[in-house]
């Protein structure tokens, strides 16, 4: 009598499998399957990350994830502390933190949810934005990048946080200074990167 074969579980459902794991040299997310809306609240990631040594002003921050999207509380809130304490960003040494005053919360945010927090800018399930104190990350995006990044959606979400973070530091959008040069962070690139290469870091020659 042949031994029946144990059974193979089935791989994570939420996963799609990616193509290519390196675009540009860098080792990319596997893309996961986000829904239109989900819990509509929000839970803050627990704990501390202390900011780096040094000089220069101390920005506390809060990270948040709206319940029910399909990733890793935990790794965005170490992907965007990792991000904004990065040498080629705003400068500041960001904390986060979970309770208390602070001056910025970044919330990764369904394509529903982005769109309500968002208002009255129009993001259209599309875009993510700066509101209310809030750098609302559409979820869509985080997962998906945009095609003037040509797959490398690990380089488009360094951008889409410095960009909105940066407006929260006080920064308005900007114009492509020519074609063929580097976009500068204040650019919508989510929207098009009018002739510029893509950059997702507001000093990126440090």
């Amino acid at each position: 009598m042949t031994p029946t074969p144990a059974p193979v579980p089935d791989s994570d459902p939420r996963e799609i499998r990616p193509e290519t794991l390196f675009v540009n040299g860098r080792q990319q997310p596997v893309k996961v399957r986000v829904p239109r809306s989900a819990s509509g609240r929000y839970r803050v990631v627990p704990g501390e990350a202390p900011p780096p040594r040094g000089k220069g002003k101390v920005v506390r921050y809060i990270v948040e994830v709206e319940r029910g999207l399909p990733f890793d509380a935990e790794e965005f809130a170490h992907e965007v502390h990792r991000t904004l304490n990065d040498r080629r960003s705003w400068g500041f040494r960001f904390k986060r933190v979970s309770r208390g005053p602070v001056k910025i919360r970044v919330s990764l945010s369904s394509p529903a949810m982005t769109d309500r927090r968002c208002l009255p800018l129009r993001t259209l399930g599309l875009l993510s934005c700066w509101n209310g104190g809030r750098a609302v990350i559409n979820a869509m995006r985080w997962n998906e990048g945009v095609p003037g990044y040509r797959g490398d959606v690990a380089s488009y979400r360094e951008y889409v946080v410095n960009h909105e973070v940066g407006h929260g530091l006080g920064h308005g959008h900007v114009s492509c200074p020519g074609p063929g040069r580097r976009a500068p962070i204040m650019l919508q690139q989510t929207k098009s990167l009018h002739g510029c290469r893509p950059n997702p870091w507001p000093f990126p020659k440090r």
